[in-house]
């Protein structure tokens, strides 16, 4: 392996494999440098359990930036995407049920059951969501503006939201900026009554999240996981088949086609900085490599804090880096089962185990599932979203065997009592079969083996700081040009040529590649215009 590069991205997840294959489409010459022995980061497939496959990070995409997957040519490197039907499914105790569809007039008729109001009011309420999504889908396409700066880019980038923002309309656009700070609960008050439909959408605006619906800026988190996806659909439920990891297999082989080096097993130690420039890095085991530019796909706290000498940096700067929030509150369980779940309120098998399973009856049951984690206990009445690929992928299981993938909240990183290694993690993983048992009570003979991974394994060995799987809250205060601080809002970082790619970035986490793909056009910007390399 030659010791001198382009370009150095450190970390293999599927922001900075996006931002290698861009690169390295420019013409530069790129090494991707990853400390596990796969590729992929958080969006891994990988087999625990013998022929048991388990989407072990993420276990569903967001809506992939369509330049991504167009100008990477990924279906030819073996991505299919499976948009699943109904997209969630959330059962109750009582009986009765609620499944959301593609189809609006399909979910109008399945909340109908609920309430005629809040049937009447879904086709209007999605259209609000389409316009609010598409004005941040606006603000997610490129950089944010540099508001202290104020160059002309900058002017012209504010300028052109404020013109989609006014296209709306006084009274949309009124609206709009109206739910951005509120709580998911005081949005979904305002348009519905019915409680199951409430806990059902609320529960896409905590997930990932160490905070309740009742929290300021959850309407917020809400409208960013629909950004990109076609209106009328809401918790739109995508996977690929294969696993996940077929898709970061995907951007690995798009890479490499175009020249991208990828080693595995290989973490690195340092960021060399000479002279306040980023020149290269050190590896764990000594080798020493070179770059002119340096790109760190791992979050900022660990990449500021582990990777960079804290004399390169000003103390300032540490401790805006010191303060970025992260508040890991998820863990995963993953089942290998001998059958599908057979719920109380839908015997039998059929299209409701296609997309997500939330175990979200209300807004009441998720706030008090975070009550717990407040106060530094694992919830003892969980929110769970939980997905069977195999309903719509059999590769991913032997025969007649089914994988279950569920995300688990609130499972806080820092417990009040104990930690995560003296036995909190058996009771864990009996915790969620046993909420899950009480909706599919066949599920606890169902289980043929069982695997749970605390925020602390989420950080062991993902390297997701406190196990927060977005790099950093998706907080108010920690969005646009202030994610993940404003001295690094524009992937640049203080340091001359290391910059950053990865979800702590702007506009923040799910498997969509907009991080990544932002960051490399932002690398081949100034690349062309300080005229370095052979950038076309």
């Amino acid at each position: 392996m030659t010791n001198s590069y382009d370009a150095i991205v450190i970390g293999a997840g599927h922001n900075g494999l996006v931002t290698a294959a861009y690169l390295a489409k420019a013409g530069l010459q790129v090494l991707v440098l990853e400390r596990r022995n796969v590729v992929g980061g958080a969006a891994v497939t990988e087999e625990i359990f013998s022929g048991f496959k388990f989407d072990t990070g993420a276990h569903r995409i967001g809506a992939l930036h369509p330049a991504v997957v167009r100008e990477l040519d990924l279906a030819r490197h073996g991505l299919e995407v499976i948009e699943t039907d109904p997209t969630v499914f959330t059962p109750l105790l009582d009986g009765r049920h609620l499944l959301l569809w593609r189809d609006p007039q399909r979910c109008v008729e399945s909340i109908r059951q609920f309430s005629k109001a809040d049937a009447n009011q879904w086709v209007p309420f999605t259209q609000l969501v389409a316009k609010a999504t598409s004005l941040l889908g606006a603000a997610y396409a490129s950089p944010p503006p540099n508001v202290v700066a104020g160059g002309v880019r900058d002017l012209w980038t504010m300028l052109r939201l404020g013109g989609r923002l006014r296209r709306l309309g006084k009274r949309d656009m009124t609206e709009v900026m109206r739910i951005l700070p509120m709580s998911v609960k005081e949005l979904l008050d305002d348009w519905f009554e019915s409680d199951v439909l409430k806990g059902t959408l609320g529960a896409a605006a905590i997930t990932g999240m160490f905070q309740g619906p009742m929290a300021a800026g959850t309407a917020y988190t809400f409208l960013h996981h629909h950004v990109g996806v076609n209106g009328g659909i809401l918790r739109p439920t995508m996977r690929v088949r294969g696993g996940i990891g077929s898709l970061t297999a995907a951007l690995a082989a798009a890479a490499t086609e175009r020249g991208t080096t990828i080693k595995t097993n290989a973490p690195v130690e340092r960021i060399i900085v000479e002279s306040g420039r980023a020149t290269g890095v050190v590896l764990e085991c000594g080798e020493e490599i070179r770059a002119k530019w340096i790109v760190s796909n791992i979050d900022p706290k660990r990449t500021f804090s582990r990777l960079v000498h804290p004399t390169e940096l000003d103390p300032e700067f540490c401790r805006k880096i010191r303060n970025i929030k992260f508040k890991g509150a998820c863990a995963k369980v993953h089942l290998a089962l001998s059958e599908l779940p057979d719920f109380t309120c839908l015997p039998g098998n059929g299209p409701h185990s296609n997309g997500v399973i939330s175990i979200s009856p209300s807004l009441i049951y998720l706030e008090r599932a975070y009550d717990d984690a407040k106060y530094g206990g694992v919830s003892r009445k969980p929110y769970l979203e939980a997905v069977i690929p195999t309903v719509t992928d059999s590769s991913l299981a032997p025969p007649g065997k089914h994988v279950m993938s569920i995300l688990v909240q609130y499972a806080p990183y820092h417990l009040k009592e104990g930690t995560w290694d003296d036995g909190r993690r058996q009771a864990l993983g009996e915790a969620v079969v046993d909420t899950f048992a009480e909706y599919a009570p066949n599920i606890k003979s169902a289980v043929l083996h069982r695997h749970v991974l605390t925020p602390l394994d989420l950080e062991d060995t993902y390297g997701l700081t406190e196990g927060n799987i977005y790099h950093g809250e998706l907080t108010m205060d920690q969005l646009f040009f202030m994610r993940p601080v404003p001295e690094c809002a524009r992937y640049r970082t203080p340091i001359e040529n290391l910059y950053l790619c990865g979800a702590g970035t702007h506009p923040g986490g799910g498997v969509n590649g907009v991080s990544g793909y932002n960051a490399a056009r932002q690398i081949l910007r100034d690349a062309k215009r300080l005229g370095r390399s052979s950038v076309s």
